[in-house]
Order: C-alpha cells, then structure tokens, then sequence
C-alpha cells in the first residue's frame, strides 16, 4: 500500500506546483511544454500522464478511454492503481516543478490531492498564453475533426497508443530575436490523436441518473430533508446543481446546508469520477414536525 505523504515532506524538498487551466480543447497541451520551458518544470501531469521531457514515465492516457466518462475518471486519477503508481514515481524521484494540466482550479485541486502533492502555488490560465483567435481555431479543431494533442514526440504514441494515433506537429520556440545562426530554435514534437470518445461523441452521465444520485444522497445525509426539485446545468468545468428543499420546522440550518452540500459532492465525486463545480441548495419550504 502506497504511504500517505504529506505538504511537509514537499516543502522540504522544495518542490513547487503550477497549473495551466482553461476550457476542455482550447490548446492546453499543445502549449505544455512551452510553459514548461519557460519556468524551468520537470514534470507535466496531464490526462492522466506523467511526463517528464520527452518521455511518459507513467500513468495511463485518458485518450485511450472508449467513453467519455472513462476519460474523465482517468484524467482526475479515479483509480487506486493509476493514481498510486503516478504518486509513488513522483515520491522517489528529484525534482523542484511539476505542472498539473485542468480544465479548472478545482479540477487541478483535485488531481494533487490524489497524487499527494500540494496545491498550485501559480495559476497559469490559457488566456494568458494564447490569443482569442489561436484558442478559437484549437476549439475548432476539437470540435470539428476531434483531435488531441498530447505533449510527447510522437513516438511515445505510436508504441504506447498506436491504434489512436493520428499525426505529429512541431512547435519552434525562438528564445531571443537575437539568436544567431548557430543557436538553432529548440523544436518541440507534440503527438496528435484522436480517441475513440472523440469519434463517437459526448458521452456524459444523464441528468435523470445524476438526479437520482442527488435524492439518495440526501436521503442518506438526512431522511428529514426532501428535495422538490433539482436542476441540473453542465460546462467544461463539471456539473453544477441547484437543489429546492423543504426542511422540517425548527431544523437549525447553521452548518448543515454546507455539510449537506459537501457530502453531495464528496459522494457523487467518489463514485463516478465527475466534477461537482457547485451545489445550491435553496430551502423552498418548511414542513410542519
């Protein structure tokens, strides 16, 4: 059984963490190793990778997944197995940054308590780095042709995931305009593919199915407390869920709506992999005891 490693051990090692965020295909990972370069990281989690360099030193890529909710439990480390191998390499390995790749802050939270390392010290968000025009044409590319980018030559796909394997695109950073002829610009080789998700669409859990976890949830939390009705919205970022809710009279409400929120997201989190982003709980009505 992998060790539980706490921040202390982290921040004597002097081990920093960054995130890059934004929206699910707007050139996250085609902009990694850029990033990387630029505040000198060792290693970049991403989809469900370990990478350091040019090479996937573990883990396993949410590309692979059949369906799209498999993606998702994979890029947030869902499983024991995956996410213990990932956190027992980085616990004996020397390093000072590690870039974690998000489709929010939360998502990115999420994926260093799994691994057991700390927070991100700094958000880098995707706007900061790309144009409105160079995020919208990678939005494009997603939506319509279905590709995806994983920061490794293309080699590494071709033996480890060669039957979603699509194409390789090189990316030329130019350090100073003042480099001479002799210091050739450093080439980065990204691997472009395209999952089996990708080609048969979005596959997310249902809203009827999500209700239901809801109302068991709560049932659980307490049988008091009965929901009149649930609204269900979804982005990028997770799910987010508006609760109305008839109380009994007298019920003290300090405290308890927060920890009823808390365990709707714990729950559901833990047992489908998805992202809960909020849940409001709006008390529609007191019941007479």
């Amino acid at each position: 059984m992998f060790r539980f490693i706490g921040d202390l051990y982290w921040k004597i090692k002097g081990v920093r963490i960054f995130a890059l965020v934004g929206e699910s295909g707007t050139g996250k990972s085609f902009r990694a190793k850029l990033v990387a370069q630029k505040y000198g990281i060792d290693f970049i989690i991403d989809d469900g990778l370990l990478i350091r360099g040019d090479a996937i030193v573990a883990g396993r890529s949410a590309k692979k997944e059949q369906h799209y909710m498999a993606a998702v439990k994979t890029a947030l480390f869902h499983d024991k197995k995956h996410r213990d191998e990932v956190a027992r390499l980085l616990a004996k390995s020397s390093f000072k940054k590690v870039l974690v790749l998000g489709t929010s802050e939360k998502m990115v939270r999420k994926i260093t308590e799994r691994l057991q390392i700390p927070h991100p010290h700094k958000i880098i968000r995707i706007e900061d780095i790309a144009s409105q025009a160079e995020i919208e044409k990678a939005i494009r590319s997603r939506k319509v042709e279905g590709k995806h980018v994983i920061p490794v030559p293309a080699i590494e796909i071709r033996r480890s995931y060669p039957h979603i394997f699509y194409d390789s695109v090189r990316v030329f950073l130019q350090r100073n305009l003042g480099m001479s002829a002799v210091q050739a610009p450093k080439v980065y080789e990204k691997a472009v593919v395209r999952p089996e998700f990708s080609k048969r669409g979005r596959v997310a859990i249902t809203e009827s199915a999500l209700a239901q976890m809801v109302i068991h949830c709560v049932d659980e939390f307490n049988p008091a407390i009965r929901i009149q009705k649930i609204s269900v919205r979804s982005d990028s970022q997770g799910y987010r869920l508006t609760l109305g809710v008839e109380i009994p009279y007298g019920t003290q409400l300090s405290g308890n709506i927060h920890n009823l929120q808390q365990y709707i997201i714990d729950a559901i989190e833990r047992f489908t992999g998805i992202l809960i982003e909020e849940v409001n709980i709006v008390v529609d009505r007191f019941a007479p005891q």
